[in-house]
């Protein structure tokens, strides 16, 4: 059962019970009341009463007394345990307390945001560990540390002002959306009228619906236009700040991921060592980076077959690109 249905059922029950009651008291014309008027007159004139006339009456009462409030416990537990079987499990599972990790700390975080940085770390985990990879062959630690930084803050920029050309893009194309649709109003509303129908209609709405709602619309262009846009078009408003934060979220994701691979030459003089150590913290970084951005990406309905093989594949392009560079540095240098 629905919480919708159970809101439904219980606000009909109440109604009707409540109904009920004011009938019974509010009108004058009720047999029910003229007779306990009639039975009260009568009652002046003798010392008979009612309850002694039917000793009966008032168990028989008790009886339905208790029969209804078995009926309404019933009601209740029934009503309980539908809606804790149901409604509260499934608020529940959106709730932080009982989702997994990693999505119990991002349920507050804007999508976008998510998106940018995991733009920025799918390309920083691969592209300078094949670069690091590749500088490994030449055999000199220095040289690989000097190239791979070099790499990291020219990467890091160009994709954090891609990201943010990206964001000044979609913010233009909506402003000029909603543009176009404010000339289109004032040119002929008939047209914006159709687009407004079409896109009910798809909705499902009914005739009756759609004219209603049309002559409610009409009287504020600007909610038609924003309508249209956000359902008719599929925008929806770029947050103040996004083409900044775009930027910047990017460019940190791809320099923290590319400098991982980095760090075990900070240690190791060898360059095999450094590579050996590099290559082993790559696959396990990759892995649980494909793990969780398949359960960030799909939620929490997502697999577990799904999530590592999606860690595999992260593992499988980190390999491709870090053996197909260092084998042609390699082939080069030789």
């Amino acid at each position: 059962m629905s919480l919708v249905a159970i809101k439904n059922l219980i606000t009909s029950t109440i109604s009707y019970t409540n109904k009920s009651n004011d009938d019974l008291i509010t009108d004058e014309n009720s047999p029910l009341i003229n007779d306990n008027t009639n039975n009260t007159t009568n009652n002046n004139n003798t010392t008979i009463t009612t309850s002694e006339l039917l000793p009966n009456n008032n168990a028989n009462n008790n009886n339905n007394d208790n029969d209804n409030n078995n009926n309404n416990d019933s009601f209740n537990n029934d009503l309980e345990s539908n809606y804790s079987s149901t409604s509260v499990l499934s608020y529940n599972s959106n709730n932080n307390e009982y989702q997994p990790f990693p999505l119990n700390l991002i349920n507050n975080v804007d999508p976008r945001v998510m998106s940018d940085l995991i733009i920025g770390l799918s390309d920083g985990l691969t592209v300078p560990f094949a670069l690091t990879a590749g500088l490994s062959s030449l055999g000199n630690s220095k040289l690989v540390i000097t190239g791979g930084m070099a790499e990291l803050v020219s990467g890091a920029i160009s994709m954090g002002l891609g990201g943010f050309l990206a964001a000044k893009s979609e913010n233009e194309f909506y402003f000029s959306q909603i543009k176009k649709e404010k000339q289109l109003f004032f040119k002929n509303k008939d047209s914006i009228n159709d687009e407004l129908y079409e896109i009910l209609i798809d909705m499902g709405a009914s005739n009756l619906t759609i004219e209603n709602f049309l002559n409610d619309l009409s009287k504020n262009p600007q909610k038609m236009i924003d309508f249209i846009i956000k359902f008719g078009k599929g925008l929806e408003e770029p947050p103040e700040g996004r083409m900044l934060s775009s930027a910047l979220t990017i460019g940190f994701g791809y320099f923290f991921g590319g400098f991982i691979p980095l760090i075990p030459y900070f240690f190791f003089e060898t360059v095999a060592n450094g590579l050996f150590i590099s290559v082993i913290v790559m696959i396990l970084t990759l892995f649980w980076f494909g793990y969780f951005k398949s359960m960030i990406s799909m939620g929490a309905d997502c697999s577990s077959w799904t999530r590592i093989s999606e860690g595999f594949q992260m593992v499988l392009i980190g390999s491709i690109a870090a053996g197909s560079a260092w084998s042609l540095v390699y082939l080069i240098d030789n």
